[in-house]
């Protein structure tokens, strides 16, 4: 391993400069912390030596996983719970070279100066085929980064000139809340729904820029009902919280694309709004869909959430009783009487 020295009870690993080591370390040594508890080794930082100690077999993984996140402490970029948590994953599953690759690959650098890259081997997928397809169906939980990703590649795909906007929309769908009761007039009652997409907007463009390129019209920011009946030509369309549409909805804005655009649709099939009886234009879509030339059909799961470590949690407690749920419906189903014995 570059930068490392083992011998009998240790391994010592040279940093390259200060700012490598406090990306590293973690604020207050969190992250060495994190690596120590998931590998059993323990880790002690005297200037720009990384002294890794214990039995060999966690000298070497915590080694490796060290390595693993070289591209994002080498230069500098913070090394959070998430990308220890996706590097092990791929350090036990024999991934490793993939997830070196995945480090690699920068996307954009945001206004603060971050370097913006897909975090997880899943995300990586969803950018390529983002790259490579007119239509890109995402579908996962919250925090996985669908909305913010496709937000990057519009903006790179913009500043490239590949496109000459971008057109944001998403269903004003309230949970659990009515927009009449909102001051204002239509768009101050929609806006709280797009704040999401002007968030990720401000991160990539700024605030300045990204109103100047509103007020020109090159970024267009609206409800989904201002989509109908309009051909969207040389534009990037996302539409975001595609879960909430309903399979009319859905039909309406994907034939909306026009020439030399691109279009892709996020949403979380486990936060659906819409009324019991109506199915959820995303599922459907993903499902009729599924295989047509041109478009994919991208997945994320729980781990794939960028967000705080505990989202992830949140989101397979949640899946587990989301399971449950499911498993008793087919039980109770199985034991409802079926044809002639219902009758009687």
């Amino acid at each position: 391993m570059t930068g490392a020295d083992t011998s009998s009870s240790r391994t010592l690993i040279a940093l390259p400069n200060p700012s490598a080591a406090l990306a590293l370390a973690g604020e207050a040594e969190a992250t060495l912390h994190h690596i120590e508890a998931l590998t059993g080794a323990a880790m002690v930082l005297r200037g720009l030596d990384l002294s890794i100690q214990g039995r060999s077999s966690q000298r070497e993984r915590a080694a490796a996983l060290v390595d693993l996140l070289r591209p994002l402490w080498q230069e500098g970029q913070a090394v959070g719970a998430i990308d220890v948590q996706t590097a092990l994953v791929a350090l036990d599953t024999g991934r490793s070279a993939e997830h070196r690759d995945l480090g690699n690959v920068v996307l954009a650098r945001s206004q603060a100066g971050k370097l913006l890259r897909p975090r997880t081997l899943r995300q990586r997928s969803y950018v390529e085929a983002m790259e490579r397809h007119d239509l890109t169906l995402a579908l996962g939980p919250a925090g996985t980064g669908k909305t913010f990703l496709a937000t990057v590649q519009a903006v790179r795909m913009l500043n490239e000139r590949r496109v000459e906007r971008l057109i944001l929309t998403r269903p004003a769908v309230e949970a659990g809340e009515r927009l009449g009761f909102l001051p204002g007039d239509l768009q101050q009652k929609v806006d709280p729904y797009l704040r999401p997409l002007y968030d990720a907007l401000h991160s990539l463009l700024g605030a300045e820029r990204t109103s100047a390129l509103l007020e020109k019209g090159v970024i267009e920011v609206a409800p989904l009902a201002y989509m109908r009946g309009r051909t969207l030509a040389d534009a990037f369309v996302i539409l975001d919280e595609a879960q909430n549409t309903t399979a009319a909805q859905m039909r309406m804005v994907l034939t909306r694309l026009g020439e030399n655009s691109r279009m892709v649709v996020t949403g979380d099939p486990t936060q659906v709004d819409l009324p019991r009886d109506q199915i959820s234009g995303l599922e459907e879509a993903a499902r009729v869909l599924e295989g047509v030339e041109g478009v994919a059909v991208c997945t994320l799961t729980a781990a794939d959430v960028v967000r705080h470590p505990l989202v992830q949690r949140l989101v397979e407690a949640y899946g587990r009783l989301d399971a449950e749920r499911q498993q008793r419906g087919r039980e109770a189903g199985s034991r409802e009487p079926r044809g002639r014995d219902r009758l009687r």
